[in-house]
């Protein structure tokens, strides 16, 4: 049975009660291999659990289903996750366009791993058109997109970002990692794949590491995918894929919540005489305000911003604060703080993705949000 709502999908889901049992969690399978009705004779599709397990089956459906997508896959981690899908699309002479705010680890990944292998990169505005059309090659055949970025909070426009890839017959790849597919569908806007990394807010507990694909309608190479998958064993474990589930259960709440305190930590910091800047796409002024308030239903729980004290006063908030914990990784339900330019996106020093030092990344949690203006409040003093 198909769902029209995004609540009851994520609940329901790929998540049906247990014909056996009438279980109506989807129970952990933590078989490694699986009992053959006859040789070459599979039970449900299943003989060993790198290839297929019921525990992931079920996940990826429930992905695929909340991305509005065709075809879902877990994977061990969202870096996991990129390294298939680029080894899958790309061969040595490929180009790819990345955004010009990327998360450091798809950086690290594409300019020191996949470099190695003969695919090349540039990096581009994907909000100026006639930057990202130059940037274009013959050879490129995946055009690399975040919105909103990490760590900027820079917003790209979608299905016009979708027009010029495939106009250049590249696919475009949409990382839905800060907005989570509660927010924002980049398939229905003309995304070919969409990434996550299932650790952040689909899982939402900080207790899991995960990451995910899910292809539109193109079965070719969701076929292609899922055969990379198997055969670079890069595949999530039972576990993981468990807990994942769980937290899809509660991602629209905890999602209502996170940008309900997000959007009163920004208006906070945008009147602190000791902020510069404030990145949310939630403010008005924010340069990517239209077209986000366009393309997603809501603002997401990230936000960061500048100092006025530059570096040393952006170290001195992330030490000093207390109930945001410093941490890396983002979207569970504490809030976190980070100092970007040495900490999460260390590796993009000196390049043209490097972040300034003067900027601190905020993950807001579910927390009581007074608690959470109170903490900055004293930090920034």
């Amino acid at each position: 049975m198909s769902y029209s709502g995004f609540n009851t999908r994520a609940i329901h889901a790929g998540q049906d009660p247990d014909p056996a049992t009438g279980d109506v969690v989807v129970p952990l399978h933590l078989a490694t291999t699986f009992k053959q009705d006859g040789v070459g004779g599979l039970r449900g599709g299943y003989e060993y659990a790198r290839s297929a397990n019921p525990t992931r089956t079920a996940l990826q459906e429930a992905l695929a289903a909340l991305e509005q997508g065709r075809t879902g896959l877990a994977f061990a981690s969202g870096l996991a996750a990129e390294d298939t899908l680029l080894r899958t699309v790309c061969e040595p002479g490929s180009h790819v366009v990345l955004g010009g705010d990327a998360y450091g680890g798809t950086f690290r990944l594409i300019s020191r791993v996949a470099s190695r292998w003969g695919v090349e990169h540039t990096p581009a505005d994907l909000n100026d058109v006639d930057a990202l059309r130059a940037a274009i090659r013959p050879s490129t055949r995946v055009v690399w997109c975040e919105t909103p970025t990490n760590p900027l909070l820079n917003i790209a426009d979608i299905a016009l970002v979708a027009e010029v890839a495939h106009d250049a017959g590249a696919l475009l790849v949409v990382d839905n990692t800060f907005a989570s597919p509660y927010l924002q569908q980049p398939l229905t806007l003309g995304a070919d794949v969409v990434v996550h990394s299932t650790t952040k807010y689909l899982g939402g507990h900080s207790d899991v590491v995960g990451g995910a694909l899910v292809v539109g309608d193109d079965d070719e190479l969701a076929e292609r995918l899922a055969f990379h998958q198997n055969a670079m064993g890069a595949v999530s474990g039972p576990l993981a894929d468990w807990l994942v589930l769980r937290g899809i259960k509660t991602l629209g709440v905890r999602m209502d919540r996170h940008q309900a305190n997000a959007a009163q930590v920004a208006e906070f910091l945008l009147g602190h005489p000791a902020v510069a800047s404030v990145r949310y796409p939630g403010l008005p002024d924010h340069p990517g305000h239209d077209i986000a308030a366009k393309q997603m239903s809501g603002f997401g729980g990230m936000l960061s911003f500048r100092l006025a004290g530059g570096e040393d006063a952006a170290l001195r908030v992330c030490e000093r604060a207390q109930v945001f914990t410093l941490a890396e990784s983002l979207g569970g339900v504490e809030s976190l703080i980070e100092h970007p330019a040495r900490m999460t996106h260390a590796s993009a020093a000196g390049s043209p993705l490097e972040v300034p030092a003067d900027l601190v990344r905020l993950s807001v949690g579910i927390e009581d949000v007074e608690d959470l203006v109170a903490d900055l409040d004293q930090a920034l003093a």
